[in-house]
């Protein structure tokens, strides 16, 4: 409790936006919003949340989370299956309850403070698919009062069958020491839909607008089934301290098809869908179709915008790099069917005039390519070929899409909100959501949700730290409990800073002046060129060089990890040794190490290895010794990088234990 330093409030708050502009960190996270909806401050105030940021609740607890597909509760007809959500919420619950007894805690106290509260995570995904296929714009009062709608209904379902199970086997260990304040935030939850008042709250949430809520039944379903649950806790109690949260969804929002993840817009309309027999295959987001044919577009009009935003998938009939223009410059049907065939997935025609494709017999002997030739991109083939930009971007156009529906046949200008993605897409596309299209989103969900929000807010590059801060400012003053922003290539902005000042002629006005999508394809073929030209081979080390040996035990198994150092003191080169491990399993890493070093002395940023291998999990696993920063991994490979980033990147965040405290 003693007093160690004292900074200024506003200097903080500027490090902290200069922080998240540079590299999308930290995520903040609102102690008095969240303490004021805790429902069990009688044994402690909530000081963190899980890594994704949905589950915050008192030290040494932990929940199991279950997730809800949006979309599978809308008929063809567009109407919202509100008995069938229930239903699944109802059971789903259950389920949770069960699981509880049923999950394996990583310690006793976790366990025993788990069995104790009872938490649970029941959320849903696939949010902007629903509201895309109802053809609702994300950024909408529609939208917004439907995501609100359909979290309240979750939560009062919820509750009310936490508080009936109560009835039963009794309510959760610590309700009674607690009741009061378990009972105060549900009451505050029924209050969010804007019929009654909020109790003891600093930042009061906007309550939910019933009238705009399209689907039928909805509102009015969500506001009984909370009603209930305030009546049934009163005499029951309540069988859990919290019943949802609104989790990534990430891994298992591609088990259940969902378009969206959480909360989420959808970040692209077309997409890259890996086959499993092997492949990929190039589709469009099955939320636009469905759109499109509620906004009252034909079947063929529906066609004509799929074909703008997809392409044909061929060259057969462009207007320019046609396969009559390839034969004129030598090429066989070999080659037309190897070009044919690598085009289905493509998502650039350049990317298929290379030599794994073309073969290289043919670009030495009927093109008449030299060594550098072969090696180089496939727009640079193109350009030697005789083809301008333009060329290649109407083949493009015609053959990959355009990946976005702006510009496309048929639509109309009013229409486009309901497609519009956190990012804008593809070549031509320039329409994004806004930041507080993100924000208001969430603060329409947050009043009906016991933990939090996983979700990251988009920034475009343009971005500046004021407009980081003002988006933590407006989450808060919103009533959310947490926030993360993500600011478009802040993970890369340095090294991109510095590229781009290498790309000597390249001609900013004309980079102005091409589409957004344009201006990537540009600016990476000639940064690339320059990356080549400027580091060609391998980076030599000195005969003689520093570095350092560290040994460490993790999980009980004892690694020894050797650095080697350039003149200047980067790192080069790796060695590892295990003591007591198996052959197999030293050689691997070893050759590891290897492929390591070489990535180093061929350029590959320390920072890219970092990133790849950091959190990585398997065994050997758990507590490390020997080492004075690191005092946990979850695997060598998590270990290593650790080590690394803290020793030669300055990654102090890495780190358990900071370096004055050894």
């Amino acid at each position: 409790g003693a007093e160690v330093r004292t900074i200024r409030a506003q200097d903080l708050w500027q490090q902290i936006g200069e922080a998240a502009w540079a590299s999308a960190d930290p995520g903040l996270q609102f102690h008095d919003t969240i303490n004021e909806w805790h429902t069990c401050p009688e044994d402690g105030p909530i000081v963190a949340s899980n890594p994704c940021s949905e589950y915050m609740f008192l030290n040494d607890t932990a929940c199991n989370l279950a997730s809800v597909n949006l979309l599978k509760f809308m008929d063809e007809e567009g109407a919202f299956d509100t008995d069938g959500f229930t239903k699944a919420c109802s059971i789903l619950t259950i389920a949770l309850e069960i699981s509880v007894g049923m999950a394996s805690y990583p310690s006793k106290d976790i366990a025993d403070r788990s069995w104790r509260y009872r938490t649970l995570g029941l959320g849903f995904a696939n949010l902007g698919g629903l509201l895309m296929s109802a053809a609702l714009p994300y950024d909408s009062d529609e939208g917004r009062a439907t995501a609100g709608a359909i979290s309240a209904l979750m939560q009062g379902v919820a509750y009310r069958t936490s508080a009936q199970m109560a009835a039963r086997v009794g309510a959760f260990d610590r309700f009674d020491a607690n009741r009061e304040h378990a009972l105060r935030v549900l009451r505050n939850h029924r209050a969010a839909l804007g019929h009654h008042a909020y109790e003891q709250l600093t930042v009061e949430p906007q309550p939910l607008i019933a009238d705009m809520v399209p689907f039928e039944g909805l509102a009015d379903s969500a506001s009984l089934a909370l009603q209930q649950a305030v009546e049934l806790s009163e005499q029951h109690g309540l069988r859990n301290a919290q019943v949802t949260a609104i989790a990534p969804t990430g891994t298992i929002g591609l088990l259940m098809d969902c378009d969206t993840t959480g909360v989420e817009p959808d970040y692209a309309l077309v997409k890259f869908k890996q086959l499993v027999g092997g492949g990929t295959v190039k589709i469009i987001n099955q939320s636009v179709p469905r759109a499109l044919k509620r906004l009252g577009y034909s079947q063929a009009e529906v066609a004509d915008i799929k074909t703008y935003a997809l392409g044909r998938g061929t060259l057969e009939g462009s207007p320019v790099i046609s396969f009559d223009d390839l034969r004129d410059e030598g090429f066989s049907d070999k080659q037309i069917d190897a070009i044919e065939e690598a085009l289905r997935t493509a998502f650039d025609v350049s990317y298929v005039f290379t030599r794994e494709v073309l073969g290289e017999s043919f670009m030495r002997g009927t093109l008449g390519f030299n060594d550098a030739q072969l090696e180089q991109s496939g727009y640079r083939t193109l350009r030697d070929l005789g083809f301008t930009d333009e060329d290649v971007h109407r083949a493009n156009l015609y053959c990959c899409g355009t990946m976005t529906l702006e510009g496309a046949p048929h639509l109309k200008m009013d229409h486009l909100a309901v497609f519009d993605c956190a990012a804008p897409c593809g070549r031509l596309g320039s329409r994004a959501l806004s930041v507080a299209a993100h924000i208001d989103m969430m603060a329409a969900v947050q009043p009906f949700v016991s933990g939090a929000i996983s979700k990251t807010v988009n920034l475009p590059n343009r971005a500046t730290v004021h407009h980081c801060l003002e988006a933590y400012r407006s989450a808060h003053e919103l009533g959310l409990k947490a926030v993360a922003l993500y600011r478009d290539g802040s993970k890369l902005s340095q090294p991109l800073s510095s590229l781009f000042a290498a790309v000597d002629d390249l001609d900013v006005e004309e980079m102005i002046d091409l589409p957004q999508g344009e201006r990537g394809r540009v600016f990476a073929e000639r940064v690339v060129e320059k990356i080549v030209e400027r580091t060609p081979g391998r980076r030599k080390l000195p005969d003689r060089r520093k570095g350092y040996i560290q040994k460490a035990t993790v999980g009980g198994h004892k690694v020894y990890l050797h650095t080697g150092e350039f003149e200047d003191g980067e790192l080069g080169e790796i060695f590892l040794d295990m003591h007591k491990e198996g052959a197999a399993f030293r050689s691997l890493m070893n050759n590891f190490a290897i492929a390591i070093s070489l990535g180093l002395q061929y350029g590959v940023p320390l920072e890219e290895f970092v990133d790849a291998y950091l959190f990585t999990r398997f065994e050997p696993a758990g507590p490390v010794r020997g080492n004075d920063r690191i005092k946990n991994a979850t695997s060598i490979l998590d270990y290593i990088f650790r080590e690394l980033a803290i020793s030669y990147l300055g990654r102090a965040d890495l780190g358990h234990v900071p370096e004055q405290d050894g």
